[in-house]
């Protein structure tokens, strides 16, 4: 699991200045992104490595992911924050 202080990276890494992708992002991170296991919170960590322009484009699906790990964490983003797979 995530410590407190790679939490809070996360967290400030999320924030993209790009207000578009900080509504995807941000409630995504606060909400769900702790009860994620820690694959996923390490994926989560990889998806931040991308530019804004891609991530934005994932998300709002103009262009498909080129990772389908990625790709599933891109789902879940954008499902809404609150709702996680069972």
């Amino acid at each position: 699991m995530l410590t407190d202080i790679e939490y809070k990276k996360l967290t400030w890494h999320s924030r993209r200045g790009m207000r578009e992708l900080d509504l995807l992002l941000l409630p995504f991170v606060e909400l769900a992104l702790p009860k994620l296991p820690e694959e996923q919170q390490r994926l989560y960590q990889r998806l931040l490595d991308e530019e804004d322009q891609d991530l934005f484009s994932w998300l709002v699906q103009r262009e498909p992911v080129p990772d389908a790990r990625l790709q599933s964490l891109v789902d879940l983003i954008r499902a809404r924050p609150h709702v996680l797979p069972n």
